[in-house]
């Protein structure tokens, strides 16, 4: 048996500004409800052409289209199916609209076997045409007067329903344009509610990835800055972390994994989640960061990934504290009458994962009565100042801090003005992940 060919023909179609009071009340479903609407939608697509996919069961080849002339020069092209498996072949991407008769037998099924194609048939009909062509918008035609089916299909999907025996081009012309404008919107709609959902992922997931300190019982002072390098994450490869200890002893640290993607950060969480469970088990110093590089060891995704990193434990009476550094900037202390200053860092150990049976000494160093102690990362340092390429580096860093204090800012404000400054001073957004961390005790 020959294969039919698809047939394609150009309808002319009457503008909807042309005399709408000559509108036939023609069709069912929301079109005829919405008349005020569709004739704005039709005013908004006019002079666009349109292509519609017409599926039609017509053994004897008679159009189911009126052929109406219009001098308005607007056309929609008609593509026509004889079956699902031709529509399936003729559904390219310009196509905007589908017109489904709904007495289309049902996939898998021939006419004789469906009788009239009644009830379930037809709906299996609409769904599969729906799973084909999720994208597109979608009419069904049905009898004369079977409004309930019609409502039916606008259920299940459908853009609207137009009944067989009664359609007029002016009619079908505001059909299609309004079920392709009300798809679009409905499109965006759905995109419009998944971006809000997926921002609200987003926040619960930074909300849980990102620390709480543990610093009850502490006469300490907390506060910290973070900005991931890449566009739009939520997480960079810096991580920092401050718990308190049963002993009265203030643990603080921050961290740099190398790299900016996805598995750096991921990297950097289980570190920081690490250090927490460690250092509440009781280890600091060597040991603590000897088990880190351990941990990263196992949990990198590539040999040649490292992560810098400074440890500080300040003793309970708050005026002392032991430093370690693995491959990470000696963080900046500052008092009443102490200017901002580098703590030492002469016995920096090497970053975590680069040397087997490394070891990371401890240095003891003396705070005073009142300071501010600020750990950061790489990433606030190694901002460009100005056009030349220079960097901002630790003398640049400690020049600013000390600006910044001696206006008065402290704290939140403090960091915040700091971080914005180097923003500035770079020309823009920085391409390195920033951690800040301050911690303040006063008398």
């Amino acid at each position: 048996m020959p294969v039919p060919v698809p047939r394609q023909r150009a309808i002319p179609v009457v503008e909807s500004g042309q005399a709408p009071a000559a509108m036939p009340a023609q069709g069912g479903g929301p079109l005829k409800e919405e008349a005020n609407r569709t004739e704005a939608v039709a005013q908004n697509t006019g002079g666009t052409t349109l292509t519609l996919l017409l599926i039609e069961d017509d053994p004897a080849g008679s159009p189911v289209l009126p052929e109406l002339q219009d001098a308005s020069g607007t056309s929609i092209r008609v593509r026509t199916a004889r079956n699902l498996t031709e529509a399936e072949r003729l559904l390219t991407d310009d196509v905007h609209c589908i017109l489904l008769d709904l007495a289309l037998p049902a996939p898998g099924r021939t006419s004789a076997a469906t009788g009239d194609g009644a009830g379930t048939d037809e709906l299996a009909v609409l769904r599969h045409v729906l799973q084909l062509a999720p994208r597109h918008a979608v009419l069904a035609l049905t009898a004369s007067g079977d409004a309930e089916r019609g409502t039916e299909a606008v259920r299940v999907g459908a853009q609207d329903y137009l009944f067989r025996d009664e359609l007029d081009g002016r009619l079908l012309s505001r059909a299609i344009r309004y079920a392709v404008e009300r798809k679009r919107s409905l499109t965006t709609e759905r995109k419009l509610a998944e971006g809000r959902m997926r921002a609200q992922e987003n926040r619960r997931l930074e909300r849980g990835l990102l620390p709480t300190p543990l610093l009850d019982g502490s006469a300490l002072r907390f506060a910290a800055r973070y900005r991931p390098g890449r566009s739009r994450a939520l997480l960079g490869g810096d991580f920092y972390d401050t718990v308190r200890t049963p002993d009265g002893t203030v643990h603080a640290m921050i961290g740099d994994v190398c790299g900016h993607g996805p598995d750096e950060a991921a990297l950097g969480v289980e570190l920081r989640i690490a250090w927490r469970a460690l250092t509440l088990a009781g280890l600091c110093g060597d040991a603590l960061l000897g088990t880190l590089q351990e941990v990263l060891e196992h949990e990198r995704s590539d040999d040649e990934i490292f992560a810098t990193l400074c440890t500080v434990d300040i003793a309970p009476d708050g005026r002392s504290a032991g430093l370690c550094l693995a491959g990470h900037p000696a963080p900046l202390v500052a008092g009443p009458d102490r200017p901002a200053e580098l703590l030492p860092y002469d016995n920096n150990g090497p970053a975590l994962g680069l040397l087997k049976g490394a070891r990371w000494p401890r240095m003891q160093v003396e705070l005073g009565a009142e300071w501010s102690l600020m750990l950061y990362t790489d990433g606030l340092i190694e901002g460009r100042v100005g056009s030349g390429g220079e960097r901002l580096g630790q003398e640049g860093m400690v020049e600013m801090v000390r600006r910044q204090r001696a206006s008065g800012l402290t704290g939140e404000a403090l960091l915040r003005a700091a971080v914005n400054e180097v923003r500035q001073l770079n020309g823009g957004e920085l391409t390195d992940d920033v951690a800040v961390v301050l911690l303040d005790r006063g008398v």
